[in-house]
């Protein structure tokens, strides 16, 4: 398989709770058979990403790979922005209120 011609698509990360890896949503357009009106239709990917660079509500380039594990076949390829305050809020003091 020539490694040039695999897939890219983009797509909103939708989950980045598993480890090193993120669930990407990818829309398209399809042109409906009989109506020919256009309908929106979502699939969901898992991605390798590595270093946790995404982050939910991220719009991610993702390429096709190898299997890389049972659902996995899918690569983060680059970030292409991040969400709308994206940054992690830093606690002050602990985790829990003191009770008493």
């Amino acid at each position: 398989m020539d490694r040039n011609r695999r897939k890219i698509v983009e797509g909103d990360v939708i989950s980045d709770r598993m480890d090193k890896t993120i669930a990407v949503r990818v829309e398209r357009l399809e042109k409906h058979p009989v109506y020919k009106k256009y309908v929106r239709r979502r699939t969901v990917h898992k991605a390798h990403d590595e270093n946790g660079d995404a982050g939910m509500g991220d719009r991610v380039r993702i390429q096709e790979t190898r299997p890389l594990s049972k659902t996995k076949r899918w690569r983060l390829v680059s970030v292409v922005e991040k969400a709308a305050g994206a940054e992690p809020v830093v606690g002050t003091g602990d985790a829990a209120p003191a009770q008493g």
